[in-house]
C-alpha cells in the first residue's frame, strides 16, 4: 500500500514535469458492447517486471489489472515476453469506458507510463443509407467506394448493420472473391463492386460494405436492398439489373442504370400504338383524297369535251339551214 502511495506521488510529480510518457500516445477505438485491445511494448530489461493498466492518476484504486492477475472483472492482460509486448483487453465496452488510460511498467523509482486514448462508437451504421430495388430472379450490383490508401486492404460485404461483427459474418471478401450468389471485384483504384444474382425476397434487407483498416476501425457504407415479386401484369418484363454505389458515413456516390417503372412502360406502349394507328389513318385519308381529286379532274375534262362538240354541231346547223328556208329563191 505504501509502495502505491509513493508511486502515486511520483506519477503526479512526473505529470507536472511532463515526464510521464516515454512513447507516443496510443489511440484505440471500439464499438459499444464489443471488445477493444490495447498493446504496449517495453524494453529488453523489463521482461520480468510487473505490467499494468490504470486510469486517472494511476493511484492504488486506479489500477485496473496487473500481469499478476491475468483477468479481473471486464479486463484481461497477457504479457508476450518474446515480442516484449503486453496486451490488455477491455470487454463489453460502454460509453463510460471512453477516455484516457495508462500502460505501466514497474521499475525502481519512477515507473514507465504510456498514454492510451480509448474511443467508443455505437455499434450501428450509418448516418446515410442507399435504398435500391430489384426483382425476384434478377441481379443487383453494389459499388463501394474507398480511399486510395486502402487499395491493398481487405474488402468485404455482410448482411445487417453491426460493424463489430461484419467481417466475421461477411458473405464474400476480396480474398474469396466469389460464392454461389455473391461476386466481388476490385478495380484496385477507388471502388469494389459486389454483384448479387438469383435474387429472392429473402435477400431483402440491410448490407454493409467494409474496408479493413490496419489501425483503427474499419470503414463502412450502408445499403438497403428491396427485392420485389413480379405480378401478372409485369411477368412479360425482364428484371432490370441495378448498379448502385451506396452511401458511406463520409460521402455518398450514386451511379445507377435507369430503373423502368412498370406503369410508365405500359403507358409508353399505349402511346406508341396510338401514334402508329394515327399515322396509318392519315396515310389512308391521303390516298383517298388523291384518288378523289383524280376522278374529279377526269369528269371535268369529259364535260368540257361534250360542250365543245355541241357548240360545233350548232354552228354547222346554222350555216346549212338558210338554203332550205327560202322557197322563193329556189323557185326562180
Amino acid at each position: 500500500m505504501k509502495m502505491w502511495i509513493l508511486q502515486h506521488l511520483l506519477f503526479i510529480l512526473c505529470t507536472a514535469l511532463s515526464c510521464v510518457t516515454d512513447a507516443a500516445v496510443i489511440h484505440v477505438s471500439g464499438y459499444e458492447g464489443s471488445d477493444v485491445r490495447v498493446s504496449c511494448s517495453y524494453d529488453q530489461g523489463y521482461k520480468t517486471q510487473e505490467k499494468y493498466l490504470c486510469r486517472n492518476d494511476c493511484g492504488y484504486s486506479d489500477v485496473l489489472i496487473t500481469t499478476s492477475q491475468t483477468k479481473k472483472n471486464k479486463y484481461s492482460i497477457y504479457d508476450d515476453k518474446r515480442t516484449r509486448k503486453f496486451t490488455m483487453t477491455i470487454s463489453d465496452l460502454q460509453h463510460k469506458d471512453a477516455g484516457k488510460y495508462w500502460c505501466g511498467v514497474t521499475r525502481t523509482g519512477k515507473d514507465i507510463y504510456t498514454e492510451v486514448r480509448v474511443e467508443i462508437k455505437p455499434d450501428s451504421c450509418c448516418h446515410s443509407v442507399s435504398k435500391v430495388q430489384s426483382y425476384d430472379g434478377g441481379s443487383v450490383s453494389i459499388s463501394c467506394p474507398y480511399e486510395s490508401v486502402d487499395q491493398n486492404n481487405l474488402k468485404y460485404i455482410c448482411r445487417g448493420n453491426q460493424p463489430s461483427t461484419c467481417l466475421q459474418q461477411a458473405v464474400v471478401t476480396s480474398d474469396s472473391k466469389q460464392t454461389t450468389q455473391f461476386t466481388l471485384t476490385d478495380d484496385r483504384k477507388s471502388q469494389f463492386t459486389v454483384t448479387i444474382t438469383n435474387l429472392t425476397q429473402k435477400d431483402s434487407g440491410s448490407y454493409l460494405c467494409g474496408v479493413h483498416r490496419n489501425t483503427g476501425l474499419d470503414d463502412f457504407s450502408a445499403v438497403e436492398l428491396e427485392v420485389n415479386v413480379f405480378s401478372q401484369q409485369t411477368s412479360t418484363m425482364t428484371p432490370n439489373n441495378i448498379t448502385v454505389e451506396p452511401v458511406t458515413t463520409q460521402s455518398t456516390y450514386m451511379t445507377s442504370k435507369p430503373f423502368r417503372d412498370v406503369t410508365l412502360f405500359t403507358i409508353f406502349n399505349y402511346i406508341r400504338a396510338a401514334f402508329l394507328a394515327l399515322l396509318t389513318l392519315l396515310f389512308i385519308m391521303f390516298i383517298f383524297v388523291m384518288v378523289y381529286r383524280n376522278k374529279v379532274r377526269k369528269l371535268q375534262g369529259s364535260e368540257v369535251s361534250v360542250m365543245m362538240l355541241s357548240s360545233t354541231e350548232a354552228v354547222e346547223q346554222r350555216t346549212i339551214s338558210p338554203t332550205y328556208e327560202n322557197p322563193e329563191y329556189t323557185a326562180c
